[in-house]
């Protein structure tokens, strides 16, 4: 996924600090940066596999540029968080989210999603949708039906109020979701047409 770099160039570099020595304002710092980033939930359950003992609290980041960038010029952005250790290049945005969450490493302590954390633009619900779309319309779908949604606004708010990570999927999906809702709609009015005749009867 990361190889170590000196003179080669990326878009996308991935970072790690140490609770221990990060400065508390991290985030104001990231942010200061005026570049998209991603980090990791912290990493405080991970088992050193050589020593077998607890690592250091620990989380991964990443930096999206929209331009190339050298190690070196992300070394000097970087330094006001304390010179973050391995900064290296990223070739696989895929294997980011196993790395941030050990999601697909069931050996190693999982890690929650929720406890992500970007910021300067960076679109989270894009990335989460890219490694696990299908994952993403199916939880959509469940609120469409434990919900009883027979219209597409009524989804929209909920999505709104409940998960803004979902709602660009939603919008990229909308043609998908307003014919699935359209077929729940039209059981709703078969199952009221089927008990207003048994009441009949």
């Amino acid at each position: 996924m990361v190889e170590k770099a000196n003179n080669l160039r990326s878009s996308k570099w991935t970072f790690l600090i140490y609770k221990d020595s990060t400065p508390s304002n991290y985030l104001e710092i990231l942010n200061n940066i005026h570049v998209p980033y991603m980090l990791s939930p912290w990493h405080d359950k991970d088992i050193d596999d050589k020593t077998g003992k607890l690592k250091k609290a620990h989380r991964h980041g990443v930096l999206y540029f929209e331009t190339l960038k050298s190690q070196s010029q992300v070394i000097a952005l970087l330094q006001p968080l304390n010179g973050p250790e391995y900064i290296e290049i990223v070739h696989s945005t895929v294997g980011i989210y196993d790395y941030f969450t050990h999601a697909e490493t069931p050996s190693k302590e999982p890690y929650n999603i929720d406890d992500i954390e970007y910021g300067c633009g960076f679109d989270l619900s894009g990335f989460l949708a890219a490694q696990n779309p299908v994952g993403q319309i199916n939880e959509i779908l469940t609120i469409i039906d434990s919900e009883k949604i027979s219209e597409f606004k009524d989804l929209v708010k909920i999505i709104q109020q409940e998960d803004t990570n979902l709602l660009k999927l939603l919008v990229s999906q909308t043609y998908f979701f307003t014919k699935y809702i359209d077929s729940v709609r039209y059981g709703l009015k078969e199952d009221t047409n089927v008990r207003r005749k048994d009441i009949k009867r």
